[in-house]
Parts: C-alpha cells; structure tokens; sequence
C-alpha cells in the first residue's frame, strides 16, 4: 500500500489550503482518520462518503500512520 499512496492522497493549495484529501475529492485524510477515531466503522463512513472506496479509507489510514512516524511527538506535562 505504501508505494500507492500518491495514488490515493493528493495535496493542491487550490483545494482546502493544501490538506491532504483523497485524490478526485474533498474529503480530507483527517476527517477520515477522525471518524474512525469517533467510533464510525469502515462501512458507516463508506454509507456517509458515497464516492469513497475501502482502498481510500485504507489509503487515508496509511497516510496518517506515516505523518506520524516522521514526527517527533513529546508528552505534554499534566
């Protein structure tokens, strides 16, 4: 799946100031990954996003995974 990312997840300034979407949408990887994060299944969020394919949502979870792991991440001090 990694080598099909660019396949899947496009950023253009021109659409929604550069946040990664799904390639030939507007729906955000974040709004994605955040529905997951909220409970949705891959089937509730397909119902939601018609135009969405599993691939995408896999693809969307894949692009999140990476940006996390090129980022440094520090606890925050309670």
């Amino acid at each position: 799946m990694k080598k099909n990312l660019s396949d899947k997840i496009s950023s253009h300034p021109e659409i929604r100031s550069g946040e990664p979407c799904i390639k030939g949408t507007r729906i955000p990887v974040s709004v994605i990954v955040g529905s997951m994060a909220q409970g949705l299944t891959r089937n509730e969020i397909l119902s939601e996003y018609q135009q969405l394919t599993e691939d995408d949502i896999a693809a969307a979870l894949m692009y999140a995974s990476e940006a996390v792991s090129q980022e440094s991440i520090y606890a925050l001090a309670s």
